[in-house]
């Protein structure tokens, strides 16, 4: 007996670099983590603006074809997909093609990059007459233990949130014999608050601005730092830093609250730290990207006593303990790790477009416009010296 008939949902990457190797590895090997899927990821069209480039890459990555000319990828019916992995200064023409173009679209984070050009977007977006399928890939938000502390928040095991902090910390501008990237150019939409600071600012929205009547997130006073003003640039000639290599932020919530987030890549000794901890009045969470497999949970119900009775953090075991279909390989008990968090991600995608779910998916573009709106006040602060409203 035949099996049944799978849905092709055909992926156009745009962008060669590190993240549409990522995006195109999570691609291929979906049908390895989930069970059973109704559609089939096809790498369909690679796009990278060397030709050479873009066929070899074709071929070792495993796409149909490549190709160059955007239009002649967006005005090809048989793509469904536009996933955008360019440099951040692109995002916003390849998003407003694609959304004119009625293409599903997948895009890496920041959404853009400035608070007018998300608006732009949003506001092409509501007014097509098109059902089009949109995130951003703010994938830290998929790692098992992640996910149960939203499941904690937003049972309202914390109460209100108190106060949090938040830090993404990277070394990579502490070496000054490395030639500049262009995530680290204005030229290129660059700078760590868009990079790092996007992922921390959505966690932060994501556990804490939810259904516990904590409010989103209303102002925000900014501290950008350049600490190396000179160092190589991406042609490894000498040039002047234009971009932030660290940020720093003070935020306040509807209901009071207040936290920090920072981004930095000035942080020696780190490697891709992400923590976050989030205090409440009944309880507690702590998490580290580097200890991806745990979330610690305070309960401030239990009792005290003698030699501490049950007071204490507890560790959960996340691991890789996601829902059927994601749970069939490498297992529930086996290591969770970066590339497993994209897939993820890639998969809620994926299925939300098979499904043809435009309400329930998330973080949508307007999840995307409002971290943009929040980055653009932090730079106003910065430069103003003041807390900013928003």
């Amino acid at each position: 007996m035949g099996s049944k008939a799978k849905r092709d949902i055909n992926i156009a990457v745009i962008g060669s670099g590190f993240m549409g190797r990522t995006h195109s590895y999570s691609a291929a090997n979906l049908k390895f983590f989930y069970e059973d899927l109704p559609f089939n990821a096809v790498l369909h069209t690679i796009c990278s603006r060397d030709k050479t480039k873009g066929e070899e890459i074709a071929g070792e990555w495993g796409f149909l074809k490549s190709e160059t000319d955007l239009d002649k990828i967006l005005g090809n019916p048989e793509i469904d997909v536009i996933d955008i992995c360019s440099p951040n200064i692109y995002h916003f023409d390849i998003l407003t093609r694609a959304i004119d173009a009625g293409k599903h679209i997948y895009c890496e984070k920041p959404l853009v990059i400035s608070a007018e050009q998300a608006d732009e977007v949003i506001e092409k977006l509501d007014s097509v007459n098109k059902k089009i399928i949109c995130a951003v890939v703010f994938h830290n938000r998929f790692s098992p233990a992640v996910l149960r502390a939203k499941q904690i928040t937003d049972g309202n095991l914390l109460g209100r949130v108190i106060s949090f902090r938040c830090a993404y910390l990277h070394n990579s501008n502490i070496d000054l014999n490395k030639n500049a990237g262009w995530k680290q150019t204005s030229a290129g939409g660059g700078g760590v608050l868009f990079d790092l600071g996007s992922h921390a600012i959505d966690l932060m929205r994501f556990l804490c601005c939810g259904n516990n009547n904590n409010g989103d997130i209303i102002s925000v006073s900014g501290k950008s730092q350049i600490f190396f003003p000179v160092r190589k640039g991406v042609d490894g000639k000498e040039w002047q830093t234009d971009a932030d290599e660290a940020f720093y932020m003070t935020v306040q919530l509807k209901n009071g609250a207040v936290g920090t987030i920072e981004a930095s890549k000035l942080a020696t000794g780190t490697n891709s730290d992400l923590s976050f901890e989030i205090y409440g009045e009944k309880g507690a969470l702590k998490y580290s990207l580097m200890q991806p497999n745990y979330l610690e949970f305070y309960d401030n119900s239990k009792p005290d006593g003698d030699y501490g009775g049950e007071k204490g953090f507890t560790k959960i075991e996340c691991v890789q303990r996601y829902p059927a279909p994601g749970n069939i390989f490498p297992g529930v008990k086996a290591p969770v790790g970066w590339l497993r968090l994209h897939m993820h991600s890639l998969y809620l995608y994926l299925d939300g477009v098979y499904r043809n779910n435009l309400n329930e998916l998330s973080p949508s573009f307007y999840d995307g416009a409002a971290v943009q709106k929040i980055m653009s006040k932090a730079l106003t602060s910065d430069k103003t010296g003041g807390w900013v409203y928003i």
